[in-house]
């Protein structure tokens, strides 16, 4: 029966270290800008294919 508090602690802990990390990209601006990588595979790459072929 122990067992089990010590595996909901864990879970518990695990839980609060996602809940955290996913503020701490939030508030890191994560999630700022939404609309371009949804129009990324519309823009064109010529700049990279710029380069010498030998």
């Amino acid at each position: 029966m122990s067992i089990i508090y010590f595996l909901i602690g864990c879970s518990v802990m695990l839980a609060l270290g996602f809940l955290g990390a996913f503020f701490w990209a939030q508030g890191n601006g994560q999630n700022d800008d939404l609309y371009t990588p949804s129009i990324r595979i519309l823009l064109d790459d010529d700049e990279e294919d710029k380069t010498p072929e030998k």
